[in-house]
């Protein structure tokens, strides 16, 4: 009977030996210092290869009460120093005014400029990536320390300056023609509205005026057809109380003839005719009023005879010669000759004057809209001293720094390698017995 034992190979510790680890870094240190000195060659070599790449900045702030202070007591157009920062700042925002600016100055963007794409291609490659508007928080800084800041990053061989300090005039600009063009139509709406205020005063007088005229001449036609009729009336009474006389003097004439009444008489001289009284003087005191036949038939005679040749009764009351007077009067009516005999009506027309007076107001108004001064502008740009990237120092130093982690990596990893190489059971002698039996 025989039997055979094999014993696996006993296993290497797994722990590290930093000592170890560290000296066979140390042994690559050749492959170290050449890593980081190639990296660092290239980190240097793109350092000042690389285009430069600038960044500039522009910082705008409200302006001072007293630059606005001539719009804003033309009493048409209200814009506080914020206000107008603001609308600065939508302008800057604005795409048109970008894209506007763009078109207006493409000298300044050649460099922007990409063989097949059009004008709108070119500009939105700037747009997206180039300028960057930022605003300070107000209800942190308060209305004084409002700014908006812009910031254009750009690459050399670009006039940068230009363009940021360009585009900010170039928006202010925008701002003011806008401002201009709302006074403008403001004021002429105004305008319109006066024109209109006045147009319906003015016809309101035409109106009250006609009505005022044709009252008067209503009055005097309705006035005129009254003593017309009055004067009529008149005559017509005259005329019946002549006719009435004349009947009441034939009545008496008969009478007087009858009685032998020649010459006016009393009843008591009558009754007394043919008494001797030649030294006798009577006096008759009587309240009755004398038959008219008494005043004897020559006188009565005469009294007709005079009636009947009458032609006109006017004259025997008063009160035609007032109606002829009256009624002379009413040919003309000087307050309508006044009225319609006015030069400068406007003079007349009432609770208009203010409205004149706005009028000259708004179109006097002379405000220098191309000096005024919508934004401070806190810090134009400058020309940059040094680019913003790549910074030459920082990438050489990171260059040099990688490269030793580079070979820093290789070192650790070699070590490793040949580590587990040597832990390796290759051709590893094992313990064997034999047992005969």
């Amino acid at each position: 009977m025989s039997s055979s034992l094999r014993f696996p190979p006993v296993p290497q510790s797994e722990e590290i030996d930093i000592v170890e680890l560290v000296q066979s870094v140390w042994q690559q240190k050749k492959l170290i210092l050449s890593l980081a000195l190639g990296v660092g060659l290239l980190a240097t070599a793109y350092a000042f290869l690389a285009t430069p790449e600038y960044s500039v900045n522009s910082v705008l702030r409200p302006s001072a009460l007293n630059e606005l202070d001539a719009l804003n007591r033309s009493e048409v157009y209200k814009l506080p120093p914020e206000a107008a920062l603001i609308g600065v700042g939508a302008s800057l925002e604005s795409y048109e005014t970008r894209l506007n600016f763009f078109r207006e100055n493409q000298k300044l963007f050649d460099a922007f400029v990409r063989p097949g794409q059009t004008l709108e291609q070119s500009f939105e490659e700037f747009n997206r990536n180039s300028i960057v508007l930022t605003r300070s928080d107000a209800q942190k800084a308060g209305v004084v320390g409002a700014e908006i800041t812009l910031q254009l990053n750009y690459p050399a061989g670009i006039d940068g300056v230009s363009i940021l300090n360009g585009f900010v005039n170039y928006a202010i600009e925008t701002e003011r023609r806008k401002i201009a063009s709302d006074m403008s139509v403001i004021v002429q709406n105004r305008l319109n509205e006066i024109k209109g205020k006045l147009s319906a005063a003015r016809a309101g007088y035409d109106n009250d005026k006609q009505a005022r005229i044709a009252s008067l001449l209503e009055n005097d036609n309705l006035k005129r057809a009254q003593l017309k009729d009055e004067l009529r009336a008149l005559r017509a009474q005259l005329k019946a109380l002549r006719a009435d006389r004349i009947s009441q003097l034939d009545e008496a004439i008969a009478i007087a003839r009858s009685l032998g009444i020649n010459k006016p008489t009393t009843p008591s001289l009558f009754g007394e005719a043919g008494r001797p009284n030649a030294h006798m003087m009577k006096t008759e005191i009587n309240n009755q009023q004398v038959p008219l036949y008494f005043m004897g038939t020559q006188a009565l005679l005469a009294e007709r005879a005079a009636l009947q040749r009458r032609t006109n009764d006017d004259f025997a009351d008063g009160r035609i010669a007032q109606i002829s007077k009256d009624l002379q009067l009413l040919r003309s009516n000087r307050e309508v000759e006044l009225l319609n005999s006015r030069a400068s009506e406007e003079l007349f027309v009432n609770g208009v004057q203010p409205l004149r007076a706005e009028m000259a107001r708004l179109q006097n108004l002379n405000i220098d809209l191309d000096r005024l001064k919508l934004v401070s502008i806190d810090r134009q740009a400058l020309e940059p001293t040094s680019p913003i990237k790549p910074k030459r120092f920082l990438v050489i130093v990171l260059g040099v720094f990688c490269g030793m982690l580079l070979g820093g990596g290789f070192a650790v990893a070699s070590y490793f390698l040949r580590r587990s190489h040597r832990s390796k059971p290759n051709d590893s002698p094992s313990l064997e017995l034999d047992h005969v039996q």
